[in-house]
């Protein structure tokens, strides 16, 4: 007897995902017989680039800074449109598995470092904030993970989850790309968003702990 085809569940909850435009890039994709396991990985280079973009701005001027800081932002953007489309293909090719959860979770915990510590080593950045804030995010994300492992649904709540600190990140990355040099704070933009998407995050990390930790005491009673 064969075994039943793997269906993935709790999956995060993506609005886009039932567009026109995602159905019609899915279908595109599907065609072409891309695996969602190399839009996992495109999207994982995306986010690496991000953050080399993000480390160029530390040693460039002018233009160079501003178009660099667009560049981030934008590859940002592309991470998040692989970690849409990874799934939608799996899905619709029937080809989920249980090995492609792999490809999904890992490069997307090299991806949040990557930016994160990217960011860190910015213009207007703090290195210290960027390493901290990867390991808040990837922590964030281990939580989901093993409250899943031991029973509990895959919570993908806030206020600092992936979309949240991609969004972010995006928004300041244009921000400085497009603003006067007068605009810019003591404190440094980066190193603000930074401590923002630390702190968002340990509450993320604490909210999924206490719904994790409900769900299983109401499952045991």
């Amino acid at each position: 007897m064969s075994k039943p085809a793997y269906e993935p569940t709790d999956r995060r909850p993506i609005e886009s995902r039932d567009t026109r435009w995602a159905a019609s890039i899915t279908n595109q994709l599907v065609a072409r017989g891309v695996s969602p396991n190399e839009i996992s990985i495109v999207g994982m280079l995306a986010a690496i680039g991000a953050g080399v973009c993000f480390f160029g701005t530390n040693h460039a001027e002018a233009i160079t800074q501003r178009m660099l800081w667009l560049a981030g932002g934008l590859l940002c953007q592309v991470r998040l449109l692989c970690n849409l489309f990874d799934g939608m293909v799996a899905v619709q090719r029937g080809i989920a598995s249980v090995r492609g959860e792999l490809y999904n979770e890992v490069p997307d915990r090299v991806s949040d470092s990557a930016v994160m510590i990217g960011l860190g080593y910015a213009a207007t950045g703090a290195p210290a904030w960027g390493l901290f804030a990867a390991l808040v995010s990837v922590f964030v994300a281990y939580v989901r993970a093993m409250a899943k492992s031991i029973g509990a649904p895959n919570d993908f709540c806030g206020p600092m989850a992936k979309p949240q600190r991609m969004a972010l990140t995006t928004a300041l990355a244009v921000y400085l790309a497009c603003s006067p040099g007068i605009w810019r704070i003591a404190l440094g933009e980066a190193t603000l968003v930074l401590i923002v998407i630390a702190a968002g995050g340990i509450a993320t990390a604490i909210r999924r702990l206490r719904r994790a930790s409900r769900y299983l005491a109401e499952a045991a009673s």
